[in-house]
C-alpha cells in the first residue's frame, strides 16, 4: 500500500515537474516578438547608432592659410606641422569620451593628405617629414592604438584639379577612393560633403564651374561599387544618405521631434536630389514614416571655424556648451560628429583638450547612475502576458534590444516605476528597440507628487535615445511613463532617471 501511494504521488508529481518545467517554454513559445514597423536599421546602422559621438578632424593647407576654404592655388610647401603629433589629437578626443574620428584626407582645395598617384598636389611634396609622411595612415595608426573606430571625408569638390567638371576628374575622385579605402582598414564612416562647384583654380584657370549635382558624381556607382565593395560595414554620410543624413545645420542640433527616417525632398520646381542639392528644411525633424532609415548627424566644430585660426583660441565651447549640444543631438536619436582642428604645430591647443576632458567629466558624472535601478513595475499591459521576454525590467537591463513590449491591440499603455526611496532628477531617458523600427508617436512622464500624478514632461519621437532636460529638479519616489500615440504597439528597451552634473551640484543631497 505504501508502494502505491508512492508510486501514485510520482505519477503524479513527475509530470507536473515535467509540465512546469517546459509549460513556459511552450507558452511563451506562442508570444511572438512584435512586427518591425516601417524602414529599420541595417546592421551597419545599428553599429553606428551605438557610437553615438565621433570627431571629425580638420588639419591641412588651411590650417597654415588662416582659411576655412582654400581656393586650390596654394604651394605644398606651406605644409609643415613642426610638431605633429596625432596621438596627442585622438587622446584628446577619447578623453572627451568620444569613440571615433574621421580624418579630412582631402578637402575642397584639393590637397591630398596622403602621398596618392591621382595627383602631384599631395603630402608628398610638401617638406612635412621629407616627403615621406602620410597623415591619413598617422591618424589611422593612433586611433587603432587608442581604442577609437576610424573613418575618412574626401571631398567631392576638388578646386585644384584641372579636370574638375569632366568624367576624368571623377574617374581620378573614384581612384582616390579606392586608395582611401584599401589602405587604410575597415572604416565606420565615410563622409561626403554637400559644397561641390564653384569658383577655383582648377589648373590656373581660375574660373567658376558649376556641375549637376544630381548626376555629374554617378553616386549610385560611386556608392554601390566602392564603399558597399570595398568597405561593407561602413556607413555612408551625405545631405541624401544613403546611411545617413545631414542634420542640415552647422550648430550641432536636432529638432526636438526628430524622425530616424527621412524622405529626402527635392528643391522647388526639381524632380532629383543629390548631396548640396536637396531641400533643407526638411532635414532637422526627418520625416514620420520616411520611405528610408536614414538617422541624422549633427556636425559641430569646437571652435566657430572647422579649421584652426588663432584669433579663435578664446572662442573654444565650454564644456557645458558641449554637455547642451549632446543633449539636442545624441539625446534626439541622432549622432554628435565634433570638429577638432589642430595648429600649425600639428596638435590639439590645451584650451580644446581641457574642454574635451570637462565634457566628459560632465557626461560621466551624469550618467554614471540611473536612478531608476531597482524600481519595481506596474505595468497596464505585458505582451503575450509573458514578462520573461516582453516584461518591463527590460528597460533597465542595459541592453538596446530587449524591451518592454505589449500586445498588438494596446498601443497606449502605462508604466509605473516604483523607485527606491525619494530620487532627485531633471534628465530623463528613454530608447525604443530600433530593430523593430520607430514606433511611438508621443508620450509623457508623470511624477507622483503631493499624493497625486503630475505630468512633468512630453514629447514625440523617441528613436534610438531621447533625453529630456527638465526646468527644474524632481523629487519622488514614484514615476508614470504613459505611450500616448503610437500606431502600434510600443518596444521600450530603456528607461532612467539621472540628476545632471554641475559643481555647485556636488553639495546637494
Amino acid at each position: 500500500m505504501n508502494f502505491k501511494a508512492v508510486s501514485n504521488k510520482v505519477i503524479i508529481v513527475l509530470p507536473l515537474v515535467i509540465f512546469g518545467a517546459f509549460f513556459p517554454f511552450v507558452l511563451f513559445a506562442q508570444t511572438a516578438p512584435p512586427e518591425p514597423y516601417g524602414p529599420v536599421p541595417s546592421p551597419r546602422q545599428i553599429s553606428w547608432q551605438q557610437t553615438n559621438m565621433y570627431c571629425l578632424i580638420h588639419f591641412g593647407l588651411n590650417t597654415f592659410t588662416d582659411k576655412e576654404w582654400g581656393y586650390g592655388n596654394v604651394s605644398p610647401e606651406k605644409f609643415n606641422p613642426s610638431h605633429f603629433d596625432a596621438d596627442q589629437i585622438v587622446a584628446a578626443a577619447k578623453a572627451g569620451g568620444f569613440k571615433g574620428i574621421i580624418f579630412v584626407a582631402k578637402h575642397h582645395d584639393g590637397f591630398c593628405l596622403w602621398p596618392t598617384k591621382t595627383t602631384g598636389y599631395n603630402i608628398s611634396k610638401s617638406p612635412f617629414e621629407n616627403g615621406k609622411g602620410d597623415v591619413v595612415k598617422a591618424f589611422e595608426s593612433a586611433a587603432r592604438r587608442y581604442g577609437m573606430k576610424f573613418g575618412i571625408y574626401c571631398s567631392p569638390w576638388d578646386r585644384h584639379s584641372k579636370y574638375y567638371g569632366t568624367y576624368k576628374y571623377v574617374q581620378l575622385y573614384r581612384e582616390q577612393l579606392k586608395e582611401l579605402y584599401t589602405h587604410y582598414g575597415p572604416l565606420f564612416e565615410v563622409w561626403f560633403d554637400g559644397a561641390n562647384g564653384g569658383n577655383g583654380y582648377y589648373g590656373g584657370k581660375n574660373t567658376t564651374i558649376n556641375i549637376d549635382r544630381t548626376t555629374y558624381y554617378g553616386w549610385d556607382t560611386t556608392w554601390n561599387d566602392m564603399v558597399r565593395k570595398l568597405q561593407p560595414n561602413a556607413v555612408i554620410f551625405s545631405d541624401v544618405g544613403p546611411d545617413l543624413r545631414w542634420v542640415g545645420n552647422e550648430g550641432g542640433h536636432a529638432d526636438e521631434t526628430s524622425w530616424e527616417t527621412f524622405t529626402p525632398v527635392p528643391l522647388a520646381g526639381q524632380t532629383g536630389y543629390g548631396p548640396g542639392y536637396v531641400d533643407y528644411s526638411h532635414s532637422p525633424a526627418g520625416t514620420r514614416d520616411g520611405r528610408y532609415w536614414m538617422p541624422a548627424e549633427c556636425d559641430v566644430p569646437l571652435r566657430p571655424g572647422w579649421f584652426f585660426h588663432n584669433d579663435q583660441n578664446d572662442q573654444v565651447k565650454t564644456p557645458q556648451q558641449l554637455f547642451d549640444i549632446y543633449l539636442a543631438s545624441v539625446g534626439r536619436g541622432a549622432a554628435l560628429d565634433l570638429g577638432l582642428a589642430p595648429d600649425m604645430e600639428g596638435r590639439l591647443y590645451k584650451k580644446d583638450v581641457e574642454s574635451l576632458k570637462e565634457f566628459e567629466k560632465i557626461l560621466n558624472k551624469t550618467f554614471a547612475r540611473n536612478l531608476a535601478e531597482g524600481a519595481t513595475f506596474k505595468a497596464s499591459n505585458i505582451r503575450g502576458n509573458n514578462p520573461r521576454l516582453y516584461g518591463p525590467h527590460n528597460i533597465l537591463d542595459k541592453n538596446p534590444f530587449t524591451y518592454w513590449a505589449t500586445d498588438d491591440s494596446v498601443t497606449t499603455p502605462y508604466l509605473i516605476l516604483s523607485l527606491k526611496g525619494q530620487k532627485r532628477f531633471n534628465i530623463i531617458s528613454i530608447g525604443e528597440d530600433i530593430k523593430l523600427g520607430q514606433r511611438v508617436g508621443a508620450f509623457a512622464v508623470d511624477a507622483w507628487i503631493n499624493d497625486q500624478w503630475q505630468q512633468i514632461a512630453e514629447a514625440t519621437s523617441i528613436g534610438n535615445l531621447r533625453l529630456i532636460r527638465l526646468p527644474e529638479y524632481i523629487r519622488t519616489d514614484q514615476v508614470r511613463l504613459r505611450i500616448t500615440s503610437s500606431p502600434v504597439c510600443p518596444a521600450i528597451s530603456e528607461f532612467g532617471l539621472y540628476a545632471e552634473y554641475t559643481r555647485k551640484e556636488t553639495h546637494k543631497s
